[in-house]
């Protein structure tokens, strides 16, 4: 269980946060130098060097979204030009790619970040420069939302493994369909059928809380509030549910803390963008009331557990049930050991989590409302915990010759992807391409607390509040 050792404010961190920027950009240009592009995405490290992994390519956006992290907390041109460049040259396939549930990663991170600071006037861009960025949003958000699995009551987006397979992952790539949404997208079906893309958001969301997370009410013997499944299985000819999976956990009936992580930081980010959505807009998807509820019980229940299975300095083991934890003992009470021989710590679904615990203490602040104070102390300090673990050694890579940011990612252990050093039986020592995009994210966003300054959010306008398409809103 996560221990908060004292209190801390955003401003605590920010001489760390400054360090994080200043070992950053030095990661950003040696990939940047050595990476060559037809061998596809940067996946992982070995041995301190990114290499690929062919699957999805789904971590290219985290690769050329970190550079606009970077010149977002920098105001340094070189990486804001390099993000900018990159996303002309290289994003556009994955635009239109119909066979994955990725686009919350891929485009959001980059598209959507370059929109998000041209119109935030961080540097100059032309109106068709923005109108550019928003065409490739609506195309991805419409996309997204295409891949569809219909239940009776609603629906999901698939998984890459198929229309049978919902993913607790995709809860994070709502964002495109969000944005599509601002931007008054609709994806267009069949004889010219008119899905609201914000009504598909909705239904993805409940599917998840309904099928991906327990919440302690007897639905099945591990039913555990808090767990996570990393996929539900259903049977596509009628809809019906057919049981827990798992890609990369341990066990179906046991939490991979990756998958909890998403869970925490989509479902706390939801939350935040539903704030800024008409009344009128969600009359069709059961009312304000309703929608609020299901993604604040679940923003909830999934940071609660993640306190409690996380060790006492933040960081998470990589599956909660993982069978090696019974011989670390009293494992909880103590710092996560990367270095043990029995089961690998997964130091990116701590950067994705601090980061989930952060935005739902903001949204239960502003509530104010019954116990929603104590509860958000809460979640802020154990946020705030996590990354002043992370922001120092061993988390933060300071060899320079080290291309990772955040040490001691896991990727996939179950099927032997990862790299185990000679004479340990375990993986340590390296990094993940979305373990140091949201290390990044999670700095600028606390950095930006610290400072007083915009409120970091996917679907915000820096300029100066929130953009939503009021007409495309009240369409019924």
């Amino acid at each position: 269980m996560i221990h908060v050792d004292r209190r801390r404010t955003p401003r605590d961190l920010l001489p760390t946060i400054d360090r994080v920027f200043a070992l950053s950009a030095g990661k950003i240009r040696s990939i940047e130098t050595s990476w060559q592009p037809e061998r596809g995405a940067p996946v992982f490290t070995i041995q301190g060097r990114y290499q690929a992994r062919g699957w999805t390519d789904w971590t290219q956006g985290f690769q050329f979204g970190s550079a606009l992290l970077q010149f977002d907390a920098t105001g340094d041109r070189e990486f804001l030009e390099l993000g900018r460049s990159r996303t002309l040259e290289r994003m556009a396939p994955h635009l239109t790619h119909m066979g994955v549930h990725d686009h919350g990663f891929n485009i959001v991170s980059t598209y959507g970040n370059l929109w998000r600071l041209a119109r935030g006037k961080r540097f100059p861009a032309t109106e068709w420069e923005v109108h550019f960025y928003e065409l490739a949003l609506k195309v991805s958000g419409a996309v997204q939302a295409r891949r569809w699995t219909r239940l009776p009551d609603g629906g999901f987006i698939h998984s890459f493994n198929g229309a049978h397979s919902l993913f607790v992952d995709t809860i994070r790539s709502l964002r495109a369909l969000a944005l599509g949404f601002v931007l008054g997208q609709p994806l267009m079906e069949e004889q010219d059928t008119a899905v609201n893309l914000l009504d598909r958001l909705v239904q993805h969301a409940r599917a998840t809380s309904q099928y991906n997370v327990y919440f302690g009410r007897g639905r099945d013997r591990f039913d555990v509030r808090g767990r996570v499944a990393h996929e539900s299985l259903f049977n596509v000819a009628n809809g019906s549910y057919r049981g827990p999976g798992t890609q990369q956990g341990y066990s179906p009936f046991s939490t991979w803390t990756r998958g909890l992580a998403w869970a925490m930081l989509g479902f706390a980010e939801q939350l935040e963008f539903i704030e800024t959505v008409p009344d009128a807009a969600l009359e069709t998807c059961g009312g304000r009331a309703a929608v609020e509820s299901l993604l604040l019980d679940a923003a909830l229940a999934t940071c609660d557990r993640y306190i409690e299975v996380a060790a006492c300095d933040g960081v998470p083991y990589w599956d909660a049930g993982a069978p090696g934890l019974a011989a670390l003992g009293s494992w909880g009470d103590r710092p996560a050991d990367p270095f043990n021989d029995h089961e690998p710590v997964d130091s990116s679904a701590a950067a994705i989590a601090a980061q989930g615990l952060l935005r739902l203490a903001r949204v239960l602040t502003r509530r104010g409302t019954g116990g929603d104070g104590d509860r958000a102390e809460r979640y802020g300090q154990a946020g705030l915990r996590v990354l002043a673990t992370l922001f120092d050694e061993p988390y933060l890579s300071v060899d320079p010759d080290h291309q990772g940011l955040l040490l001691h990612s896991v990727y996939h252990w179950p099927n032997g992807w990862d790299y185990v050093p000679p004479g340990a039986s375990v993986p340590r020592g390296e990094s993940s391409q979305w373990g140091d995009y949201h290390a990044r994210e999670a700095a600028l966003y606390v950095k930006r607390l610290a400072e007083d300054a915009p409120y970091l959010a996917f679907f915000a306008n820096e300029a100066g509040g929130t953009t939503i398409n009021v007409e495309q809103a009240e369409k019924p």
